[in-house]
């Protein structure tokens, strides 16, 4: 099967990274994966939610929106509140991030991560995830610097990839047309290219086995450290806030 845009099967799509991208945030980024693009910044709050008051440790959360013009047909804004698929993506990417971070260490402070995704063209919860990271991490060096924090805030790099079978084949970093066509959808967190944070799958349409579980994960690994890479560079290579 010839892919929609003729890359390989286990290729990713261009990535570009733009950082300090809002300058009114504590840390963002402007990401985008081929067609899709995503705006994270990270800001931090004035206290902690209520039930971590006194507790001694931090909290980091996140925030999805699709922006109206971000796909084909207008989407509403959720002015009632975010819809169930908004809240799941939420927490996902909110589990992501935590997973990064020394809680303890940041004390009784909240960082909210926002991603507000422009365009989508497939994949924007996993380049949420990778955006919202670096995001992250911006903000944490500015907040450290601001704060005298001594303590190292974030231990590990936080990675993540959507992939999965269309057509009877595998694919990695899925657009649109691809992810909608799926035979099995899956994505991959991980935690420095070599631990999995959280695995998702779906057998849309028809079930996989254990064979062509492990290729799904084994090309995920790859493209996770190819990832890293790229979100290492953004930050200059620096050592983690």
């Amino acid at each position: 099967m010839k892919r929609i845009d003729n890359r390989a099967h286990n290729e990713l799509r261009p990535i570009r990274m733009t950082p300090n991208f809002i300058g009114s945030a504590d840390g963002s980024i402007l990401i985008e994966m081929g067609k899709t693009r995503v705006i994270c910044s990270a800001t931090l709050l004035p206290e902690v939610p209520k039930w971590l008051k006194g507790k001694g440790s931090g909290w980091i959360t996140a925030e999805y929106a699709l922006m109206p013009q971000s796909t084909s047909e207008r989407v509403d804004r959720e002015r009632k509140g975010a819809s169930g698929r908004t809240q799941e993506i939420q927490r996902l990417i909110g589990r992501s991030l935590r997973s990064a971070a020394d809680l303890k260490a940041l004390g009784e402070r909240a960082i909210v991560v926002d991603c507000d995704v422009i365009e989508a063209d497939g994949g924007t919860r996993t380049a949420s995830i990778i955006g919202g990271f670096v995001a992250l991490a911006l903000a944490l060096k500015k907040i450290k610097s601001q704060l005298g924090i001594e303590e190292r805030l974030l231990k590990h790099v936080i990675t993540a990839i959507s992939i999965g079978v269309v057509n009877g084949e595998p694919c990695l970093d899925l657009c649109y047309q691809e992810d909608s066509a799926a035979d099995v959808d899956m994505n991959v967190v991980m935690k420095d290219a070599s631990e999995f944070v959280e695995i998702q799958g779906t057998g849309e349409r028809t079930t996989f086995n254990r064979e062509m579980l492990n290729q799904l994960l084994d090309w995920s690994e790859v493209a996770c450290t190819s990832i890293r890479e790229l979100q290492l560079a953004t930050l200059n290579n620096e050592t983690l806030p």
